[in-house]
């Protein structure tokens, strides 16, 4: 068992729901990122999504196109990334997801990429622009490696359609609560809970809701509706506007552990 599948065993044994956080690497510095992993974790994050900069995230609100530029000009790869994953894992266990594009992967060479992504041990891969009919050019790198493929599920996933992702999914379920793109939206929580209800009848997997949960109010509105919840524009807009400062560690730690306290209050186990 991977430790993406360990910590969600863990999380629905103890009933408690899972709190998954995104960052860009690299913003405002891959030294700050690395400091920032371990202070979520102590925080009470669960699972990290790191965002691979990238210069067209065509899902990514201005929030964290804004990050991935901030990255790029500053000399930040793919490499660089997988450098960092590895030293992390020196101290620190927790579940770590490459949240990318496929082109860096490409650029990179997808067979070097799951050699070199499992050796830092990353742990899976949520690729935003690789449909699943393409997935297999990657896939048969990067499952004998280990790595679990994240699929994303959107509100205008059909049934037919979401059920041929979800056959070949692993890790968990990334279900988009809104339509467009990150950070524009709030999800609403009806269509949430029969969303999600819908996609348990047809699969195991855990299901995680993001692309529109900003506050602790809203996390806890939404972290009953689901397995687990992804934060990811509420707190990279956080580091943008704190950049490389004095107390960004802090407050981003101080945030973490609001959205944690409001996802176990709002779903005691």
């Amino acid at each position: 068992m991977g430790r993406i599948e360990n910590k969600w065993a863990v999380l629905q044994s103890a009933g408690r729901k899972a709190f998954i956080a995104f960052l860009t690497a690299g913003d405002p510095g891959l030294e700050k990122t690395e400091e920032l992993i371990p202070a979520l974790e102590a925080a009470g994050v669960d699972i990290i999504e790191v965002g691979v900069p990238f210069s067209d995230p065509t899902a990514d609100g201005p929030v964290i196109q804004a990050s991935s530029q901030r990255a790029l000009k500053k000399g930040i790869t793919l490499e660089k990334i997988l450098a960092m994953v590895a030293r992390l894992r020196r101290f620190s266990g927790i579940p770590i997801v490459l949240f990318t594009y496929y082109n860096p992967i490409l650029s990179y060479g997808p067979e070097r990429f799951a050699r070199d992504a499992a050796a830092s041990s990353v742990d899976g891969l949520l690729i935003v622009d690789l449909p699943p009919e393409e997935a297999q050019e990657l896939r048969r790198f990067t499952d004998p490696a280990g790595l679990s493929f994240i699929s994303l599920i959107a509100p205008t996933t059909d049934p037919a359609r979401a059920k041929m992702i979800l056959r070949r999914a692993t890790g968990f379920v990334y279900y988009i609560s809104v339509t467009g793109v990150t950070g524009t939206a709030a999800p609403d929580p009806g269509d949430v809970a029969r969303d999600v209800a819908r996609l348990k009848t047809f699969t195991r997997l855990p299901i995680a809701v993001g692309f529109g949960i900003s506050t602790a109010e809203q996390a806890s509105i939404i972290a009953p509706l689901a397995d687990g919840i992804v934060v990811g524009s509420a707190l990279v807009k956080l580091i943008g506007e704190k950049g490389d400062s004095i107390g960004l560690t802090e407050e981003a730690f101080s945030f973490a552990g609001r959205m944690r306290r409001a996802i176990d209050e709002a779903c005691p186990a």
